[in-house]
């Protein structure tokens, strides 16, 4: 991004702030979350991803359903399976950004997911 006159950065156009508001809100559930920081490690089917997730097949077969309607993942078929990878690495640089530094500031302060960023994420209905 370019610096404007000021000194700051100039706006993104419209429309690639939504797209980025889009992109965001398909990972603001923990479930989907969850599911591109798996498929960041590794391609998976969906059995694989719902063992690791912790959730049903129908559950994270929608999941991944929407997250491959946006393009942020994809499938091929593998025999008779069908096998999930991440198709924005973008996006995988982005998740694993965010999700590390969380973690990283959870380990330091001895209490995982109890951080005051967290209390107040949770305040503002984030």
């Amino acid at each position: 991004m370019s610096r404007g006159s000021g000194g700051g950065f100039q706006d993104p156009p419209a429309e690639v702030l939504a797209q980025a508001a889009a992109a965001f809100g398909l990972l603001a559930t923990p479930a989907r979350l969850h599911i591109v920081w798996a498929l960041a490690q590794g391609e998976s089917d969906v059995t694989g991803l719902a063992e690791r997730v912790g959730g049903t097949l129908p559950s994270v077969s929608q999941h991944l359903t929407k997250l491959k309607l946006a393009g942020l993942v994809r499938s091929r078929r593998e025999g008779r399976r069908q096998v999930y990878l991440v198709d924005d690495p973008d996006v995988v640089t982005v998740v694993r950004l965010m999700v590390g530094q969380l973690a990283e500031r959870a380990g330091r302060s001895g209490h995982p997911g109890r951080s005051a960023r967290t209390v107040r994420l949770r305040e503002l209905g984030a």
